[in-house]
Order: C-alpha cells, then sequence, then structure tokens
C-alpha cells in the first residue's frame, strides 16, 4: 500500500446523502477477484441510466474529469459491507472522501484501501460543495501529517483521526504490512515452537 501524506485534487460535490454501498457499486459487479477494474462500474445506475436526471449525473461533466477528491452528504458509504465500493472508488481516480459521517464498514474498508475519509461539519461539506460548483476547477489540499483541509480562497479546516490509522496511511501499512514489521519475530516463533516444527517435518517428508 503505497503512503499518504498529502494531496492536491480537483473537488467533486455528490450532493446526496445516504449513499449506499450498491448505489457506489452495484452488485452485479461483484464478480471479479481482483481489486482493479471496478472503476468504470462506479456509481454505475446514476452515470448510465437512461432517464435524464442519469445523463446530467455530476460525473459526466467535463470539469470535474479529473476530480480525485469526492465530498458528499452525510452517511456516506451506508449499506452492505462490500469491499468492492472502495475498490470502485479508488480505482476511478479518488484518492479522498470527505462527508460529515460515513457508514463504519466502508470507513474501515477505506482505511485498509488508502482511501482517505475525512470528516468535517455539515456547515463545512455545504461550504466546499458551494465553492466546488461555483470555482472552476476548484481544489483542495488534504494533508494528513497537519491533519488539515485548505484551499486557495481562504477556506481551511482541521479533522480528527485516530492515531492508529494515520499511522498506518502515513506509513503505507495494510493489515499484511502489520504482520511482516513482526517478522523476525515471527520466524523466531515458528522455528522454536512445537507444532511449527512438526508441520516442517511432515510437509518435508
Amino acid at each position: 500500500m503505497q503512503p499518504f501524506r498529502k494531496h492536491t485534487g480537483i473537488v467533486v460535490p455528490l450532493d446526496k446523502v445516504n449513499v449506499d454501498t450498491d448505489q457506489i457499486i452495484p452488485k452485479q459487479f461483484l464478480k471479479r477477484i481482483e481489486r482493479t477494474g471496478f472503476g468504470e462500474f462506479l456509481f454505475y445506475d446514476w452515470r448510465f441510466s437512461e432517464e435524464k436526471k442519469t445523463r446530467d449525473f455530476i460525473l459526466h461533466a467535463p470539469r470535474y474529469a479529473k476530480a480525485s477528491i469526492l465530498v458528499a452528504g452525510r452517511n456516506f458509504g451506508c449499506g452492505s459491507s462490500r469491499e468492492h465500493a472502495v475498490w470502485a472508488l479508488a480505482d476511478y481516480g479518488f484518492r479522498i472522501v470527505i462527508a460529515s459521517s460515513f457508514g463504519d464498514i466502508f470507513a474501515n474498508n477505506s482505511l485498509k484501501n488508502c482511501l482517505l475519509i475525512v470528516r468535517l461539519s455539515d456547515e463545512q461539506i455545504a461550504e466546499i460543495m458551494r465553492r466546488s460548483k461555483e470555482i472552476d476547477g476548484y481544489q483542495l489540499t488534504v494533508d494528513l501529517e497537519t491533519l488539515q483541509v485548505k484551499d486557495k480562497h481562504g477556506f481551511a479546516a482541521t479533522f480528527a483521526m485516530d492515531e492508529f490509522s494515520r499511522h498506518c496511511l502515513l506509513n503505507g501499512l495494510d493489515d499484511i504490512g502489520l504482520t511482516l514489521q513482526h517478522e523476525a519475530d515471527i520466524t523466531a516463533y515458528e522455528t522454536k515452537h512445537p507444532v511449527a516444527v512438526g508441520m516442517r517435518t511432515i510437509l518435508t517428508q
């Protein structure tokens, strides 16, 4: 997993609340076993329905074509626990999702896949939404080291994150990476443990 420290990118406003994981990546696209290739199906029903309101979906706007920061309404990522929702967002090109609240499982999956989630107040979210709609090419800089969100137009906010999650993101550590930090101790234990020794004997016979 790549370390995350600081990112500046174009912001796209998804002015919706309670966006669940089935809306992020519909169930019919969950057949892949890889983590890649899901970006083309992100928000599929909203992007590719025949309804006019869907053809006008925000991600179709050329001004947001290179957006890497998604700002959304409260309770983003609620619903089922599918990790594919995070994979789809990351594969599409998003590095950060900003909202006032997130589904718990989605939030946990995001941190394990280096998709930074940032919680700000409803008022701060509304202001970012307004600016991203009114200012062409509107960008934010999100700094995980200082826990700050800023733009070039006077907006600034701080956000909170538990220190363990922050440490993992700053150092690019997923569950496997965390485990491998103790590889020497694990190897020493396996070498001395009778069960491990017995299993190696069986496997080499």
